[in-house]
């Protein structure tokens, strides 16, 4: 049975037997034996393995272990001399699965940029970047079903085809069943979806969040963990369109109690990450972005500032610093405004409260002033809001007249109000963009880097 070089690494001895499958990174020659450096994706190390001329079939066998081939090697651990490393393997039997031409695979080695390293997605993850990329995603996501199975949340599977605009944006992608060269229309050349698959007009999700609520009120604190889509046609370093959300919502809580678990919840995933990935954490900090780990203690270490949004525009209002776009109460933070007040002004994650009705989700609850709603977002240094909430509006007659502001038909909802009708309870939750928080984490410069397959504007290779 073979096992993983990362264990191999931490834990293995020397005269143990051992066998190992995976990639060649590299091979030096010389005169008495060769090294091969074999990486299988479970750590940024290699192994080394040491090749000895009374290995069977030696000179054949150098001839095809180019970088890229695909081996699995017996042997037996031994103390390493050379730095840097505690064992190697001492090869006594190699199997060569697939051979890599060296003048046609693309990963040769030297260092190769990000954007032509999305040209070879289907390759770009044997890279050192790539591996503690995803190493890293792995380990986010592991710590957020740990975060929540630890305090008793539901995880619901809220589904991918949905008839409703959760956020009110319009950047939906239409799902149908149509030939398209065959669309029927009315009488009126509209198009009759009452004829499509469904009898109506569907999309691809951009949120499970008002499914997640339905659960909520049977299961009091729920999760939802998937792919969401948005049709945003923007080609930029922080936008996908097709990528992974998570919400939760507590039934019986409010906005305070949502902050709580919020900043609880993002200290603990950090804190699992430098846990479980030490190397790679270290790989991004030397490698990627210097401040990586001194952001994720600064996340882990500190109590998040926590201002109104009103507040914010007031400090914003006195900044002496210049900014691209206007500060005013009533406009929406851009980047730039978040990430002055998380980097600059308070130097710590910080979370806005109480932004102005107009440019919030209908689901937001109401506040007393009716100006604001009783929303909030977590901010953090260098990428800006991360994690985005609010408690939800549990009044039938408010939330009605909400649907109606935001130009939206109750009708369709009408399945989300009946649970104002039958039971309400006062009930609040949050969304994270999970990309935007391996981004962060990573110190990634592009949000394309952080998914395996970046789907965009032009862009679904792969």
């Amino acid at each position: 049975m073979t096992e993983k070089i990362a264990h191999l690494l931490r834990h293995g001895q020397p005269d143990t037997n051992v066998a190992i499958q995976g990639w060649v990174r590299t091979k030096r020659e010389l005169k008495e034996f060769t090294f091969l450096e074999i990486n299988d994706g479970s750590a940024l190390a290699n192994l080394q393995v040491v090749l000895e001329p009374s290995l069977p079939d030696y000179k054949d066998l150098l001839k095809k272990l180019n970088t890229g081939a695909s081996v699995e090697i017996s042997g037996t651990l031994a103390a390493s001399p050379a730095k840097g490393q505690r064992i190697e393997l001492k090869a006594t039997t190699l199997q060569l699965y697939g051979e890599a031409d060296p003048e046609t695979y693309p990963l040769q080695k030297k260092r190769h940029s990000m954007e032509f390293l999305r040209e070879i997605g289907h390759l770009r993850a044997r890279t050192n970047t790539f591996g503690a990329v995803f190493r890293v995603r792995n380990a986010c996501a592991a710590a957020i079903h740990q975060f929540f199975q630890d305090r008793d949340f539901l995880w619901v599977h809220t589904p991918i085809i949905s008839a409703s605009d959760c956020e009110g944006a319009g950047e939906m992608f239409t799902v149908t069943g149509f030939n398209l060269n065959k669309i029927p229309r009315n009488e009126a050349q509209e198009i009759d979806y009452s004829q499509d698959f469904f009898g109506r007009q569907a999309y691809l999700t951009v949120s499970g969040q008002l499914e997640a609520e339905v659960m909520a009120t049977a299961f009091s604190n729920v999760y939802t963990f998937g792919p969401t889509f948005r049709a945003e046609n923007s080609n930029t370093s922080r936008h996908l369109a097709d990528f992974w959300m998570g919400v939760r919502v507590m039934a019986f809580c409010d906005l305070v109690g949502d902050m709580d678990l919020a900043e609880a919840f993002l200290k603990h995933i950090f804190k699992t990450v430098l846990e479980r990935c030490p190397e790679d954490m270290e790989f991004f900090n030397q490698r990627i972005d210097n401040s990586v780990l001194a952001t994720a203690d600064n996340i882990i270490n500190n109590q998040f500032e926590r201002v109104t949004y009103t507040e914010a525009i007031a400090l914003l209002e006195k900044a002496k610093k210049k900014f691209e776009y206007p500060v005013k109460w009533g406009l929406d933070l851009q980047s730039e405004h978040e990430r002055y007040l998380a980097e600059e002004l308070f130097k710590k994650p910080t979370i806005v409260t109480d932004y102005p009705v107009e440019i919030k989700a209908f689901y937001m609850r109401l506040s007393d002033d009716e100006k604001t709603v009783r929303a909030m977002d977590i901010l953090a240094p260098k990428i800006g809001e991360i994690i985005g909430g609010s408690q939800r509006e549990e009044r039938l007659d408010v939330l009605e007249q909400r649907i109606i502001n935001q130009g939206l038909n109750p009708k369709d909802y009408w399945w989300y109000l009946d649970l104002r009708r039958f039971g309400t309870v006062p009930h609040a939750g949050f969304g994270l963009g999970f990309e935007r928080l391996v981004q962060f984490m990573t110190g990634m410069g592009n949000i394309r880097d952080v998914i395996p397959f970046p789907r965009a504007p032009l862009t679904v290779e792969f």
